[in-house]
């Protein structure tokens, strides 16, 4: 099997991840916070070096300011419904995932919110940070309270200009949040430095941990109100969830052996190297999409944006059509709109979507020519 859909979630898994995993499983997967005894402590430390690692490497302030959630769409939700008022106006970009497109249009179809859509010019091959910035200046309300875009696209390698974007939003007092469900472990992300107020990402993704793990970063000075209440082990005489992050937003048990799997799979990110782990995807899909480009039938999708992710069409052929027989060659990509509803719209994609490869650090030169061989047969 040759696995090409990162983007949807990284496989295989390091070594070093299952073997963390198998080990809090075994010996230390105690009910952190809840218990005086040893395996309880013991679960609390693996949770505590996770928070850690993620702060380390996005540049949050503190370990605390790590909230640890079930998936990004979670950690979006959260800051969403969290931190905006009734009345708010929000901007969101048109190559926004619908894990952040759902939530506005609900709370704007119940009234709550008022939302508007800035453009990125992905299909522009001269696009520039200025161009993207005018764009955003040019839909911003007095009542505007939130900016909440995707760093990368999940459908092909635009990646916008967080830190311009940041610098704008801070101007005008408007709250920043990033979704980092496809550049978290693939490109430089710092809060601080970027002025990003909420920082959403995924555990089983670029950061190569398990599923079932997402991690929600918070700036300094910002309090989200809760989503979920319950037990924390903390304060529990309280009627109110506690005041201090990451208790306040960490109600039930947390998921220990999937967060020690995280931790590792953080630290074999920060081993390898954020650029080299991007550099190496970047190159996979410049060769693939060379070699896809001399195919008589084949459509790339804003090919001028080159990165870990490559999005395309065979014409007359249907997505799902290629993504079915590239499954009986043995080959995982993914067809289809991608939960991308605003982003397909963008690239004005064809009915059915488009097929969407997505390499990985196990991934080689000779898979993508595996790929090209197949895709030849169709």
């Amino acid at each position: 099997m040759i696995y090409l859909d990162n983007a949807a979630t990284s496989f295989p898994k390091p070594p070093r991840v299952i073997a963390a995993q198998e080990k809090c499983m075994r010996m230390e997967c105690g009910n952190a916070g809840r218990g005086s005894h040893l395996l309880a402590m013991r679960a609390a430390e693996r949770i505590y070096e996770c928070r850690e690692a993620a702060a380390g490497l996005f540049g949050v302030s503190s370990a605390e300011r790590v909230i640890f959630t079930m998936n990004t769409t979670m950690a979006l939700n959260y800051a969403l419904k969290g931190l905006l008022h009734k009345g708010a106006h929000v901007l969101l970009s048109d190559m926004d995932h619908n894990a952040t497109f759902r939530p506005i249009y609900k709370m704007a179809k119940e009234g709550w919110i008022t939302y508007d859509v800035f453009p990125t010019y992905t299909n522009d091959s001269h696009r520039t940070a200025e161009m993207i910035c005018q764009g955003i200046q040019a839909l911003i309300k007095p009542c505007t309270q939130m900016l909440i875009c995707a760093h990368a696209s999940n459908i092909c390698s635009a990646v916008l200009p967080l830190e311009e974007i940041g610098r704008l939003c801070n101007h005008y007092g408007i709250l920043f949040v990033v979704d980092a469900a496809q550049s978290a472990g693939h490109l430089p992300i710092d809060m601080a430095r970027m002025q990003i107020d909420a920082l959403c990402a995924p555990g089983h993704k670029g950061l190569l941990g398990p599923q079932g793990s997402g991690i929600l970063m918070l700036g300094e000075g910002i309090v989200a109100d809760t989503l979920v209440e319950g037990g924390s082990g903390y304060q529990s005489l309280e009627g109110d969830m506690p005041a201090e992050a990451p208790e306040r937003y960490e109600a039930g048990t947390l998921p220990t052996p999937a967060l020690a799997g995280l931790c590792e799979g953080i630290r074999t990110v920060e081993r390898l190297g954020v650029d080299s782990i991007e550099r190496h995807a970047r190159e996979l899909n410049s060769y693939l999409q060379k070699r896809l480009l001399r195919l008589p039938k084949a459509i790339v999708y804003a090919p001028h944006h080159v990165g870990s992710v490559l999005l395309f069409n065979l014409d007359g052929i249907s997505a799902d059509t290629v993504g079915n027989a590239l499954n009986r060659r043995g080959i995982c990509v993914r067809s289809g709109y991608h939960c991308s509803a605003l982003g397909h719209a963008t690239l004005k994609t064809p009915i059915g979507g488009a097929v969407r490869v997505s390499p990985g650090i196990y991934n080689t030169v000779a898979h993508m020519d595996t790929l090209i061989d197949a895709l030849q047969e169709l």
